[in-house]
């Protein structure tokens, strides 16, 4: 049963997960980024000669909308679009060397905002705090 004083903790959490999503984003576009154009940097830098589809299923996103993200980020010339030598249907996704020197700076403000993020806390309590996002994960049926 709830209790009076204390809010639901899916209200606590999903207020907490608002801020902290909001602050990360001001991160990156500190550094000249945003959550989409990191996600998809990451995807990328992470997955040699990664096709879109991989690419959407890593950052968890519909294809046309990678799609969407890809095209502005093609035009700013942080990557390149190549069509796969043995399959034409699909595309190879390769940053370019702006996209390298993006991905490094909205990484640096990634491990500077996780550092902030862990400011005042211990290891057992982070410990703790993975733990228990498991579990709330696994309660509403997610894996963990």
């Amino acid at each position: 049963m709830m209790s009076p004083e204390r809010p639901p903790i899916g209200l606590t959490l999903g207020s907490t997960a608002k801020v902290v999503s909001r602050a990360f984003d001001e991160a990156l576009a500190v550094a000249g980024g945003s959550l989409p154009v990191w996600l998809t940097l990451l995807s990328v830098k992470t997955r040699k000669l990664a096709n879109q589809r991989k690419i959407a299923a890593g950052i968890g996103i519909q294809g046309a909308t990678l799609t969407h993200h890809l095209n502005g980020m093609e035009a700013e010339g942080l990557l390149v679009r190549r069509r796969h030598p043995t399959n034409r249907r699909t595309h190879q996704v390769e940053l370019t060397e702006a996209g390298e020197a993006l991905f490094v700076r909205l990484l640096e403000a990634a491990i500077a905002f996780d550092k902030r993020l862990r400011a005042g806390l211990g290891e057992g309590e982070i410990a703790d705090l993975d733990r228990l996002l498991a579990k709330l994960r696994a309660n509403v049926g997610e894996p963990g």
